[in-house]
């Protein structure tokens, strides 16, 4: 008679959303990591595309060791919005660009390590950004995939995103390539909206003095009017 087994559910693999480290080393990387992904956020609004700041991207279904947590991506072709992690087969695509806030203690890791993992994936343009220039000069490193390998980006343009990249002290500021524009951080965002609230404030205070004088003018016409008359009477 044959032995009649036990069914023995399959253990349900995790994908942990966190791993209890600090997300940045320093406040300016920090400042750095949140600036940026603020910005683009809010230039991708209305898009069929995500911005992700030091989630977990996990890159191989089962197998919940292999992952990276890129300081920010950007992920075109999916549902806007935020996530606790990010999984590639449930989503469909693969971040199309990558900014990693580097520094001395993490330069083994973002130069070869990360750069060898986004370059085999495919992400389009990979950025390195040295908010206290430890170890890359110009503050500002960027690779293009071309022909399945990376090479250096020489004008900070990004071609994905449709941007020109510029370093201002410890943050990047960006730049829209068709207008110039600049887009804001939240800190010039707020203090635009001041301005803009103060000029709208000056403008009402400006109509209700030319209203106050107008009619005041014609309270004045109407006495002259009334004096006339008397006088022709």
């Amino acid at each position: 008679m044959a032995a009649i087994l036990p069914n023995t559910p399959k253990k349900k693999i995790v994908y942990p959303a966190g791993d209890g480290t600090p997300v940045a080393e320093t406040y300016d990387h920090l400042y750095a990591l949140f600036v940026t992904l603020e910005v683009l956020r809010q230039y991708l609004l209305g898009k069929q595309a995500t911005v992700l700041g030091n989630q977990f991207l996990y890159y191989a279904q089962g197998l919940p060791n292999l992952k990276v947590a890129p300081d920010v991506m950007v992920i075109f072709d999916v549902e806007p919005g935020g996530r606790d992690s990010y999984k590639v087969w449930e989503e469909g695509a693969i971040p199309v660009v990558v900014f990693e806030m580097t520094s001395k203690g993490t330069r083994q890791k973002d130069e070869v390590t990360k750069y060898e993992l986004y370059e085999a994936m495919g992400v389009l343009e990979y950025w390195q950004f040295d908010p206290k220039g430890e170890w890359i000069t110009a503050q500002l490193r960027g690779y293009r995939l071309e022909n399945d390998s990376y090479k250096p980006i020489t004008d900070n343009i990004s071609q994905v995103l449709g941007l020109r990249l510029e370093v201002v002290s410890t943050l990047i500021e960006f730049y829209e390539l068709e207008t110039g524009q600049k887009l804001l951080i939240p800190d010039e965002q707020r203090k635009r909206a001041d301005q803009e609230a103060q000029r709208a404030d000056q403008e009402a205070q400006r109509a209700d003095r030319a209203e106050a004088e107008l009619e005041a003018l014609k309270a004045k016409l109407k006495v002259q009017e009334i004096e006339l008359d008397d006088e022709l009477k």
